[in-house]
């Protein structure tokens, strides 16, 4: 899937205003991902998305791996923690967050392969999961 086309989607998913806005939320749920899930999962991910939103996944894998974080580990945190960093990272209240990340899983969950969306989902917990796509999360 193109850049514009994922971002035109995060964003009528999401009822964000304008492109920017749904830049910033699309980048800050890749990069929290990041940080959840093991760093060969993120890596893998971000092989199958446009450059410029794999490159935001690549810092934080790349900025664990210098920190000596081990590749088979992400952080652990849970949906409360997660929502939160979003938030942040987005300049957002948390439920806003929520739906952010919901509307980037959905997407996700389109323009990556089957194989690559279930490594992911088997790595995240199951009150993240709850993000994703009815279909996917009862998988």
């Amino acid at each position: 899937m193109r850049h514009d086309e994922m971002i035109g989607k995060v964003q009528a998913l999401a009822h964000l205003p304008d492109r920017g806005s749904t830049e910033l939320a699309t980048r800050s749920v890749l990069q929290t991902l990041a940080e959840r899930v093991p760093t060969g999962v993120a890596d893998h991910m971000a092989a199958q998305l446009p450059r410029d939103l794999a490159a935001c996944i690549h810092d934080v894998t790349d900025s664990a791996v210098s920190e000596g974080r081990p590749s088979g580990a992400g952080e652990r945190f849970d949906l409360t923690a997660f929502a939160g960093r979003v938030a942040v990272r987005a300049g957002t209240t948390e439920d806003r967050a929520l739906r952010y990340c919901a509307a980037v899983l959905e997407v996700l969950d389109a323009a990556v392969s089957p194989e690559e969306m279930r490594k992911l989902t088997d790595a995240l917990p199951a009150d993240i999961r709850e993000l994703l796509p009815a279909a996917r999360a009862d998988e």
